[in-house]
């Protein structure tokens, strides 16, 4: 791969418990095509994308490879087991990165809906401030609430709820996990390791149709988005 490229880290290792099925989320169809290959498939058009690598969990790493023999998609380096959480999966998963690669994108498998246009602007964003997250601003009123009563109404000036992809220089990121390996930190994703350094980490504006699909209700609402899109 030659150097200065960007590589994505496709985290989708998880068990889908909260979806109560047998099968990992990332398998499920969506117009009857596995949500991790639609994931992939877009990750694999954009033209800033060098190579990806796709963390699955330990029992269905050969079942990844051949979804990925049979749907064709591109540029997919390595396939390599997860661990028990995210953030040891998106580790494992820096670890097959060639040492070449100057960026590391990290994207949620069972978000299917990005555009290549949204990676792009992420990367470019991450290749002039170091790291770059994209996000919708909030929009309506917040609560602090407990044992079912209000407790304070939050400024939401500056507020953010923040999707992936995320991107970041490879060797920030790597610093980054280490020190929160050191530390016995779990974050709730990436950016919030990077943010730990003291790094700046640049915002963009994301997709309403983002959707992570974690419960049965965001499979409905994935599927509902779907009808107008075809896999490429």
């Amino acid at each position: 791969m030659p150097p200065g490229m960007t590589v994505a880290v496709v985290p989708a290792a998880g068990s889908g418990s909260r979806m109560g099925g047998s099968s990992p989320k990332q398998f499920l169809l969506i117009g009857g095509i596995p949500l991790l290959a639609r994931t992939l498939a877009t990750l694999g058009r954009s033209r800033v994308i060098g190579g990806i690598v796709v963390v699955a969990p330990p029992s269905a790493v050969e079942r990844t490879r051949r979804l990925i023999q049979r749907h064709r998609l591109p540029r997919v380096l390595a396939v390599v087991p997860g661990g028990r959480q995210r953030q040891e999966s998106v580790w494992l998963g820096l670890q097959a990165v060639p040492a070449t690669a100057e960026l590391v994108v990290v994207h949620d498998g069972v978000r299917p809906f990005i555009t290549g246009g949204l990676v792009r602007q992420v990367v470019q964003e991450a290749a002039r401030f170091g790291a770059a997250a994209c996000g919708l601003p909030v929009g309506e009123t917040v609560k602090r609430a407990r044992e079912g009563f209000v407790q304070a109404t939050l400024d939401r000036e500056g507020l953010w709820l923040v999707q992936t992809p995320q991107a970041f220089r490879r060797i920030l990121l790597w610093e980054a996990h280490e020190k929160a390996r050191r530390d016995g930190f779990l974050g709730t994703d990436d950016a919030v390791l990077v943010e730990r350094l003291g790094a700046p980490v640049r915002m963009v504006a994301g997709l309403v149709e983002n959707v992570k699909v974690t419960t049965p209700e965001d499979l409905a609402r994935a599927r509902s988005l779907v009808a107008p899109r075809r896999l490429r």
